[in-house]
């Protein structure tokens, strides 16, 4: 894929509290130049960031908490509400996994309602922190994701470890299996450890090879602070 084909599906992130004025203004400026999908942030940023930002690049809203996601179905409505007042198109949300055998039940249902409820019809990615799941509970927890409307399954937040081909392989045959049950077309965000333009390549290229109908950015996106610096020879947006 070449580097503009890639630009058109990432979500270019910035996603760290202490982040400076100077780091967000440079953040806009390689979003207004270079047109990513969508930039990332936390809600605290929201203000400034669409202030600067070119209407032709969704902002993105990290809500419910992140890197580990609320237990609290009321918080994360209370968030997700804040993050829209705040000028959020587009929601990222951490499913906070458990351990238990039990995991996902009528708890983790809750608080996808939740999400898609207080969303208002944005487009939601939902975090299932896939590198600490086994395959059944990666497998549950997509299916039950899907079924709660959500538009993307994001892999993880990168902060408890990388994306794998594993999970890529799994989400994606999932999100086919959920349109071949039910007609539904959902989507898959790769996010977690790709800051290469080969590594993008190679995790874009396993989902292909599952359902070559998941390409776009309506059913595509991939995660990264850094990946931008590698497809246009620049340099880095500062702390990642």
């Amino acid at each position: 894929m070449d580097p503009r084909g890639i630009l058109d599906i990432l979500d270019l992130t910035l996603l760290d509290e202490g982040a400076s004025e100077s780091e967000l203004r440079r953040l806009c400026e390689f979003a207004n130049q270079h047109l990513p999908a969508a930039v990332c942030v936390f809600a605290e940023h929201a203000p400034m960031v669409s202030s600067m930002l070119d209407d032709k690049t969704a902002l993105s809203v990290v809500a419910g908490g992140f890197p580990v996601g609320s237990f609290s179905p009321e918080e994360i409505v209370s968030s997700i509400e804040d993050a829209i007042r705040l000028g959020a198109e587009e929601i990222d949300c951490v499913l906070e996994p458990r351990q238990e055998e039990d995991f996902p039940n009528e708890n983790e249902l809750a608080k996808l309602i939740a999400m898609r409820e207080a969303s208002q019809g944005l487009p939601l990615k939902v975090i299932v922190e896939a590198p600490l799941l086994g395959e059944r509970g990666l497998r549950a927890v997509t299916r039950m994701v899907l079924a709660s409307g959500a538009d993307f399954v994001k892999t993880c937040t990168g902060k408890r470890g990388a994306c794998t081909e594993r999970d890529a392989r799994l989400i994606s045959f999932e999100v086919r299996r959920h349109f071949v049950s039910f007609g539904e077309l959902r989507g898959v965000k790769l996010s977690g450890g790709l800051s290469s333009k080969e590594a993008a390549e190679g995790l874009i290229a396993i989902v292909q090879s599952v359902d070559e109908s998941i390409l776009g950015p309506s059913r595509l996106r991939i995660g990264s602070s850094s990946l931008i610096a590698h497809l246009i020879g620049d340099g880095g947006l500062g702390r990642n």
